[in-house]
């Protein structure tokens, strides 16, 4: 599926297939996840895309060839690739385990060609071991839902009551992590969305609510995956003194003015950017160890315009 420009829906194309350059493996692709980054991406929110443009960075797949000087990856092996294709790593943010930071990166579906395509060519260090208990449709949103979501919930800290505002793919996964090591959450929907929060209750949420009101506890970190800047005002005064308020998207409407009270007690408000490596190894290992899976709707790519309406 090709991206040609902002606004115009994708187009089914036969392209040949590519072959792997050093240190590349050619991977054929068994499920790639659709992301709201893919969204903004092609409604022009996110402003420098590589053009023509496959888009995807949620995938799994097989390596069927490798270029030269790739010995960790064999040939049949099962990998994941998410958003961070490349980095330099020779800037101080690489030096210094902070790659997501790197100015030279390189994104999978975004400035490299992704994973709405039959193969995709992707560096073998940025490939990761998909745990043999999911299957590839429910691997898929680990690598990014699940991987942004982890990244967001260390940066939250280790407080135990913890609020998750917008209670999408990446928040249903991020929410059985923090489950799974014994924290208290509480879901924020939009106003009315009764499904959205009898689901975060289902998954063992211990309040769940419209994003317009209080909870009944005060939280220790606020988490944010809906794009919605009004909401960073509304999780402040959600949060208690010394709380963290993580900002979990590449893109958001603008924060509104708020009153510095809010803010005052040290509380404080940080951006998510990208992923690193290391986080997608630690989250990958903890996978296995969840009660439950991220639920998925198939859809199939030989139906475009049901995969990606206009």
């Amino acid at each position: 599926m090709l991206f040609e420009a902002p606004g115009e829906p994708l187009r089914e194309v036969d392209l040949p297939i590519p072959k792997p350059g050093a240190g590349q493996v050619l991977v054929k692709i068994a499920a790639c996840a659709v992301c709201r980054t893919d969204l903004h991406v092609v409604d022009g929110d996110l402003s420098e895309p590589k053009l023509p443009l496959v888009p995807g960075h949620e995938i799994v797949g097989r390596v069927v060839e490798k270029g030269q000087g790739v010995d960790s990856l064999a040939v049949g092996d099962r990998v994941g690739i998410a958003w961070l294709g490349w980095s330099c790593g020779e800037c101080p943010f690489c030096r210094s385990n902070r790659e997501n930071l790197c100015d030279q990166a390189l994104f999978t579906g975004y400035t490299i060609d992704g994973g709405y395509a039959d193969y995709t060519l992707a560096d073998h260090r940025y490939c990761f071991s998909i745990p043999e208990s999911y299957s590839d449709v429910e691997a898929a949103p680990l690598l990014c839902a699940g991987l942004i979501g982890y990244r967001s919930l260390v940066m939250a800290g280790n407080g135990k009551r913890l609020g998750i505002y917008g209670f999408g793919a990446a928040a249903h996964i991020v929410a059985q992590v923090a489950i799974y090591q014994k924290r208290q959450i509480y879901a924020f929907t939009r106003p009315g969305d009764r499904e959205a929060q009898q689901f975060a209750r289902t998954l063992g949420a211990t309040w769940a609510g419209d994003s317009d009101q209080l909870p009944p506890d005060e939280l220790d970190a606020a988490i944010l995956f809906a794009p919605v800047g009004e909401l960073v005002p509304q999780a402040l005064k959600a949060v208690a003194k010394g709380g963290t308020v993580v900002c979990g998207g590449i893109h958001m409407s603008d924060i509104p003015s708020f009153p510095y009270h809010l803010l005052w007690g040290e509380r404080k408000i940080c951006s998510v950017a990208n992923l690193t490596r290391r986080d997608a190894q630690e989250f990958l290992a903890l996978a296995p160890g969840f009660p439950s899976k991220p639920k998925s709707t198939l859809f199939l790519s030989s139906n475009p315009t049901k995969l990606w309406p206009n």
